[in-house]
């Protein structure tokens, strides 16, 4: 059974991204609008027969809380850090999918390598679900945004890479059954 989109009034203007195109514009303080998913800490929201990405960072302007980084333990080890960093990619979700980008098959490497300082450089190789896909862009600053909120991530880069394709056969059971796969 879906849920029912939740109605929202924009309490000052926001920067959206139009779905899937990933093109950026601006909505006035007032426009009303309708949450058809809130996963990750983003909201897609319906908007005049138009879907649009929120970002987390502006969540307060439809009344919802900003999301939060996942805390980092002091003198956290690599592989607790590393734990931390997957954790965060299942907070990153192609927006017109109810399914986290790991779950999806999207990430094809994760590697974490030192850095000067003690931080880490966190560079992920993903893919997209079509290689024309206008939200690529978006998801992968998305998934360096929340990286780098993570105290010992210095440095994070996130490649496109389109070799081998995605196919479903790249999700987990567990996206494929609640995609209805």
């Amino acid at each position: 059974m879906k849920r029912p989109a939740t109605p929202v009034t924009l309490s000052r203007a926001v920067q959206v991204e139009r779905i899937p195109a990933g093109t950026r514009h601006w909505l006035p303080a007032g426009t009303e609008a309708r949450i058809t998913q809130a996963l990750g800490g983003s909201f897609t929201l319906w908007v005049e027969g138009q879907l649009v990405r929120l970002a987390g960072e502006e969540a307060d302007a439809i009344g919802q809380p900003r999301p939060l980084a996942p805390a980092v333990p002091e003198g956290a080890t690599p592989a607790e850090v590393e734990a931390l960093v997957w954790q965060t990619l299942h907070s990153c979700y192609d927006p017109e999918i109810p399914v986290d980008i790991v779950e999806l098959g999207l990430v094809y490497g994760c590697a974490l390598t030192p850095m000067a300082g003690g931080q880490l450089r966190v560079t992920i190789q993903m893919t997209l679900t079509a290689p024309g896909c206008g939200m690529g862009e978006s998801i992968a600053n998305e998934v360096c945004d929340k990286l780098l909120a993570l105290p010992p991530v210095g440095e994070a880069t996130v490649s496109l890479v389109f070799d081998p394709p995605w196919d479903r056969s790249r999700m987990s059971e567990a996206a494929q059954l609640s995609l209805g796969l």
